[in-house]
């Protein structure tokens, strides 16, 4: 009795120093999140059972979308999903995070805040506005300018080869290229002002130039922050709808060719399922959704193991 008092004493002075309720808060909060997730797949898991039923394995295999035949395939909706994405990260990493280094540490402060500020409205653009611009500026770029320039100067390369439409999975990554970089230029910023002012002057001290202690200490001390806003930028990459419908040309072949139409994942779900009434279309749409689902996950988990031995080389290094 005295032991169940005293417990009892020290759970009621926990509560009034709101370490109990805090503790339980924050857990709560955090089993929402992985029921929400594990609500999402279950619920992708049990309405694509017909579909996972009838073509198995093969579905993520299989090239041929006929809705009418009844026959179904992922594939180039998987292959235009990545590589539009790819596209986005040759061009927007570096223009990324070079901003972000400009502006966290070469950039004088009024040019700093000003160019911040817009770059985060850049952000909090919708998609569909993105998609436009790509419809009425990017488009006309590609099918004149650009592609005619690319095709004469790396025509021997099979990327860059083929008619120019305009559209195509180039034109989707340039569009997505666009729509990322705010977010990886702010967020790099963000983890590039983070680097304690030592560091800095530690480099400086020994006789570094200010662009080598930027490259050399800051953006080390910082690249776990960058690598976050690359992947958090690839994640909106991968999911993006509207803006890559508007301009990939919406078309479920798979071309070497990035000039070609193509398809992605969210691009077909959107186009195409408000239309189907088939049972197994509807069952198919949504296992596209489960995959596109798997396909972040393993992409984040590879994003993980990234950073976790980048992280040890580094600490082996020191």
């Amino acid at each position: 009795m005295p032991r169940a008092a005293a417990l009892s004493r020290t759970l009621v002075r926990r509560l009034r120093t709101g370490d109990e309720i805090a503790y339980l808060a924050t857990l709560t909060f955090a089993n929402v999140i992985l029921l929400i997730a594990a609500l999402l797949v279950f619920e992708l898991w049990t309405t694509s059972a017909l579909s996972r039923q009838r073509f198995g394995w093969g579905f993520l295999t299989g090239s041929t979308w006929d809705p009418i035949a009844g026959n179904f395939g992922a594939l180039p909706f998987i292959y235009g999903t990545v590589v539009t994405s790819a596209v986005a990260l040759l061009i927007g990493v570096p223009l990324g995070v070079s901003a972000a280094i400009f502006l966290a540490e070469l950039a004088p402060p009024r040019v700093s805040d000003g160019l911040t500020f817009v770059i985060e409205l850049l952000a909090a653009v919708p998609s569909v506005i993105y998609g436009l611009l790509g419809v009425f500026l990017l488009v006309p770029l590609m099918r004149d300018p650009v592609q005619p320039f690319l095709r004469q100067t790396l025509g021997f390369l099979p990327w860059f080869q083929g008619p120019n439409f305009g559209v195509g999975y180039l034109a989707a990554g340039v569009v997505l290229a666009v729509m990322i970089v705010p977010l990886m230029t702010s967020i790099s910023r963000e983890a590039l002002l983070a680097v304690p002012r030592d560091q800095r002057e530690a480099a400086l001290a020994v006789g570094a130039t200010r662009w080598e202690a930027t490259w050399k200490v800051v953006v080390p001390y910082a690249r776990l922050g960058i690598f976050g806003s690359v992947f958090l930028a690839l994640a909106r990459a991968i999911g993006e709808t509207m803006a890559v419908t508007m301009v990939i040309g919406n078309n479920p072949n798979i071309s070497a060719s990035l000039f070609a139409p193509g398809y992605s994942i969210a691009a077909v779900i959107a186009n195409e399922f408000t239309e189907a009434t088939e049972a197994i279309h509807i069952a198919t749409l949504i296992q596209l959704g489960l995959v596109l689902f798997a396909l972040t996950i393993i992409i984040n988990a590879l994003a993980r193991l990234l950073i976790l031995m980048t992280t040890r080389k580094g600490t082996a290094q020191q």
